[in-house]
């Protein structure tokens, strides 16, 4: 499969991509935990990206914890940046690590997700050269969380529809690796502590 450019921490181990196992088509339905951030940051993307030139300079991440997919469960982390090109929010995410074989088989065939593998403990994760760290701290009381997350990886766009519960939460994030250090740095982001079914749908057609 062929990927659009994104992030050197994204790249597979090599030989990882003759291991990739078939995995089922979209839509994946699943229950999740999450923890998610906002906050300001600057493009990432390289210049012969096809989104360069459409980024807001805002940043979105989270840790996944996936308790039932079509693959099994599963833990993920998630770094994306907003874009333009509509009402409402559209996310890019050049960076995405997982510790599945198949979540990164799913990710790369489906949405064109340039998932690589991560060793997880809680919400920490570490690559060969790169690190993404989240301690939450909820307050206030829990409320309903529902609507759809457009996400655009150069080649159209999917959706993914969230319903559940979340709480506000100040999230102490750390970051390290060549490009994701010095485009989310380290410091206390606003966030959600969050849990309840996602899908994932079904990827635009390829030309």
């Amino acid at each position: 499969m062929s990927l659009p450019p994104y992030l050197p921490e994204s790249r597979l181990p090599a030989g990882l991509a003759d291991l990739l196992p078939a995995t089922p088509p979209a839509p994946w339905t699943c229950r999740v935990r999450a923890v998610l951030w906002v906050q300001r940051a600057p493009s990432p993307l390289p210049s012969s990206s096809p989104l360069a030139g459409r980024v807001r300079p805002w940043a979105v991440g989270a840790f996944v914890d996936y308790l039932d997919s079509p693959v099994g469960p599963y833990r993920e982390v998630l770094l994306g940046q907003l874009v333009r090109g509509s009402a409402l929010p559209v996310l890019h995410v050049p960076f995405i690590a997982v510790d599945s074989l198949a979540s990164v088989a799913g990710g790369r065939e489906h949405w064109l997700l340039p998932k690589t593998l991560g060793r997880f403990t809680g919400t920490s994760a570490t690559g060969e050269d790169w690190h993404v760290g989240a301690e939450p701290r909820a307050y206030g009381p829990r409320f309903p969380v529902r609507g759809p997350l457009r996400t655009d990886q150069g080649s159209g766009r999917f959706t993914t529809r969230l319903h559940g519960s979340a709480r506000l939460a100040r999230v102490d994030v750390t970051t390290a690796g060549l490009t994701l250090g010095p485009w989310l740095g380290s410091g206390v982001r606003p966030g959600l502590i969050a849990e309840g079914t996602v899908t994932v749908g079904a990827p635009p057609p390829r030309p």
